[in-house]
């Protein structure tokens, strides 16, 4: 049984799903993808029953090897990192297959995992595999994936409760954006937690801060600062990044960064501003 061009249209969403939660890297993940299907069509085995598995465990091969080698490219990336933002707006069928497991927060998160806890947390609440294809992809035994699965919750627990709704979320970023321009320090400290914390991702190609900011005070004093330094062509837009609302500011003719939000219990709990030019590709 042989990988047929019908099978990369029907695959190809959920190969770069699961290697963008992976890897959180656009590019990374489109050249996995390619890189699966180029040896894929070149195998003629009988044996493929299931071409879904068969294609899932190649590309999550793929990953894992890259996984081991980005690890010291993390280590030694300059200040906080953030996932790759991911603009849903133009066709998302064909880049994505659902909003869980999308969001900055859960990414960032997935830092913390290693990279068999990432596949077995990905594939069991993500694509809603069961423990006997995840055991056969990662080639354990079930027993093992499912504690796995369980180290994996554990340590994803910090974000649980997080709001996944776009509407009732834009609301919010809405919110912040009027209280912010008209400077309603009442409305802001409704909007955003007090212990708020910004994560500035210049990766040492542009100015940002190189460690994490917190507290709401001095997130907004960054914030007005970036501001008052802006030319005189800024503007902004509200745009699906990730499956949720987030900031897209435009500067001297291009993007100059995306702002992204952590959201629980209607409240901003923390910000990501990705401004690494390297990962604004759109």
């Amino acid at each position: 049984m042989q990988i047929s061009n019908d099978d990369y249209l029907q695959y190809k969403p959920l190969l770069f799903s699961l290697g963008y939660r992976m890897l959180g890297s656009v590019a990374e993940a489109e050249d996995l993808v390619q890189d699966t299907f180029l040896k894929a069509y070149q195998v003629n085995d009988e044996k493929i029953e299931n071409k879904k598995a068969y294609l899932c465990k190649m590309m999550t091969n793929r990953c894992l090897d890259l996984l081991k080698s980005a690890r010291h490219r993390r280590e030694q990336y300059i200040g906080p990192w953030n996932p790759e933002p991911l603009l849903l707006e133009n066709d998302p069928s064909e880049v994505i297959i659902q909003k869980e497991g999308l969001s900055f927060a859960f990414l960032r998160m997935m830092e913390h995992l290693s990279p068999d806890e990432r596949v077995v947390l990905l594939f069991k609440e993500v694509y809603g595999f069961s423990y006997k294809e995840i055991a056969i992809i990662l080639e354990k035994k079930e027993e093992a994936c499912r504690k796995l699965f369980s180290r994996a919750k554990q340590k994803m627990s910090q974000i649980e409760g997080e709001s996944l709704n776009y509407e009732t979320n834009a609301s919010i970023v809405y919110r912040f954006i009027h209280a912010f321009q008209t400077q309603n320090i009442t409305a802001l400290f409704e909007i955003i937690h007090e212990n708020v914390t910004l994560y500035s991702d210049g990766g040492g190609k542009v100015n940002a801060a190189i460690r994490p900011i917190v507290s709401l005070s001095n997130v907004l004093s960054l914030l007005y600062g970036v501001v008052k330094k802006a030319p005189n062509d800024f503007f902004f837009e509200v745009k699906n990044i990730n499956g949720q609302p987030a900031i897209v500011n435009h500067m001297n003719n291009k993007v100059q960064s995306v702002i992204s939000f952590y959201i629980k219990q209607d409240q901003i709990q923390e910000i990501y501003i990705s401004m690494n030019p390297d990962k604004l590709n759109f």
